[in-house]
């Protein structure tokens, strides 16, 4: 099983010819709201790879639609806490190619509580993996107490804050995190990827696919499918739901990439975010 310490937003979409400049005024040719935030996707695609999750986050009283959506999406949703405080949103400008510009306001997702996370997190089974990404608080206990009750600890170093890195490190036996996360990691340490003492690491490279350093596999490169892109959000989310489904189940590290790199595939090629989410069957019809 899969446990999810994450982030659960309400996105607004802007879809716009191109990006705003600085100080400029645009306006959006189409407008949509849905179900987003790093965490919210990733267990979202879990659950659609098949994967058996919990998630463990937090909402405001404004947004119990949210939680219904993940539980018929699959996931388990008994560790999310309504809060007095706002749900967590995002603003999305996406333009024409496909890129996008991202403002987050973290609301509730940043008032996650140790009791919470260690109730959430009693009764697992050794070698259950414990997912983390950079949109709550306490990631660096979470990480802690998952590593030392038997958890394999995954962590998803988005968006990309070095000391953060930093306190989850010592506890951590996945690292994914994309090309641009990668440069920041290396103008903030004297780290590669190659150099961690992490079990796993995964560089997602778009287009280019994804490479994969494992100290029992040694550098693997995986190749991408090839789409045309018109909406990258929610890509990296796809694949880590999707790469960690599979290893949950007993795949190689070759194999789950290869799935993580359809699903993320088929995911540029949809407009959303956690409603574009492939499901198993339509990466399996892929693949094929």
């Amino acid at each position: 099983m899969i446990y999810n310490l994450g982030s659960i937003n309400i996105d607004y979409f802007y879809s716009l010819q191109r990006l705003p400049l600085v100080g400029e005024t645009c306006a959006a040719d189409e407008f949509e709201t849905g179900l987003g935030g790093k965490g919210a996707n990733m267990s979202v695609a879990i659950a659609r790879a098949g994967g058996e999750v919990r998630h463990i986050g937090s909402i405001g009283h404004d947004a119990a639609w949210a939680q219904d959506y993940l539980t018929k999406a699959g996931v388990e949703t008994s560790f999310v806490q309504k809060m007095d405080a706002p749900t967590g949103h995002a603003v999305i400008y996406r333009d024409a190619f496909g890129e996008n510009t991202i403002v987050i306001h973290p609301g509730a997702n940043v008032l996650q509580d140790k009791d919470w996370i260690s109730s959430a997190l009693a009764n697992s089974e050794a070698g259950d993996i414990l997912l983390l990404q950079n949109e709550t608080n306490l990631q660096d206990y979470a990480a802690a107490l998952g590593h030392g009750s038997g958890f394999r600890v995954a962590y998803a170093a988005a968006p990309f804050d070095a000391n953060a890195l930093q306190a989850v490190l010592p506890y951590i036996h996945i690292l994914i995190l994309n090309e641009v996360e990668l440069a920041q990691l290396c103008k903030t340490s004297v780290d590669t990827p190659d150099s961690l003492d992490v079990d796993l690491v995964v560089v997602t490279k778009g287009s280019e696919g994804c490479a994969i350093y494992s100290k029992e596999l040694g550098e693997t490169h995986m190749p991408a499918l090839p789409v045309t892109a018109i909406d990258t959000t929610g890509a990296g989310d796809t694949f880590t739901g999707f790469f960690l489904a599979q290893l949950d189940r007993g795949c190689s590290v070759e194999d789950a990439a290869t799935c993580a790199n359809a699903a993320a595939a088929l995911m540029v090629t949809r407009k959303g975010t956690a409603d574009a989410i492939p499901s198993a069957s339509d990466v399996e019809q892929l693949l094929a």
